[in-house]
Formats: structure tokens, C-alpha cells, sequence
């Protein structure tokens, strides 16, 4: 019987760790940018291909697209909040996000928010 256990036991723990292995290799294809948006309550207002309460990150990068200022404006946006480029619905301040999350998500947006 020990040795039943100790089977399963093995078993289980090989099945445990395939698992972790799973989910960081799958961890390790998403972009920064998007695992920081995701970590961050970015996807609660913007969606990647489709407007929610904010614009879409795709009709962000195309809004962008060729502005060598726009990193610095978009950091700015996302670390202060504001209002009025795309509408009256205000975007709420996140000063709590490091710079370089900022702009991992801000680089991975003017990238056209890809998914690889």
C-alpha cells in the first residue's frame, strides 16, 4: 500500500509541476505589455480590437501612428488620468504604476496591442 501512495503522490507532484511549466511557457508568449494592462484594470475600460468605455488599443496605435511625441504623451496620460481626446468619460490617474510598466503598456499599445 505505501508504495500506492507514494505513486500517486509522485504523480501528482509531476502533474503539479508539467502545470506550472504550462502556464509560465504560456506566460512567457504573452507580451509585457498586455500582462502589465491586464495586472493593471486596463481591460475593464479598453479592449484590444473594440471600444468599451475608452477606445479600442488598436484605434489608439492607428490615432498615434508616425507621432514621435506619443510615448511621452501616452505615459503622461496613463500616469495623470484625463479627459477630452476621446470623449467626456475622464480616465482615471494611475500614479500608483512604475514608469516602466507605463511604458511597457504604452509601447506594446503603439504597437497595435499585438498578442505575440
Amino acid at each position: 500500500m505505501k508504495w500506492g501512495v507514494s505513486f500517486v503522490a509522485c504523480a501528482l507532484t509531476v502533474s503539479v509541476v508539467a502545470g506550472v511549466f504550462a502556464s509560465s511557457a504560456c506566460a512567457a508568449d504573452t507580451p509585457r505589455g498586455q500582462t502589465v494592462a491586464n495586472a493593471n484594470a486596463c481591460m475593464g475600460c479598453h479592449a484590444v480590437d473594440r471600444k468599451l468605455v475608452g477606445p479600442s488599443f488598436q484605434q489608439i496605435s492607428a490615432k498615434y501612428k508616425g507621432d514621435v511625441q506619443a510615448p511621452a504623451k501616452l505615459s503622461r496620460k496613463v500616469k495623470e488620468g484625463g479627459s477630452g481626446v476621446w470623449g467626456m468619460i475622464p480616465m482615471p490617474a494611475h500614479q500608483s504604476m512604475s514608469d516602466a510598466d507605463i511604458h511597457a503598456v504604452v509601447d506594446w499599445v503603439l504597437a497595435g496591442a499585438p498578442s505575440k
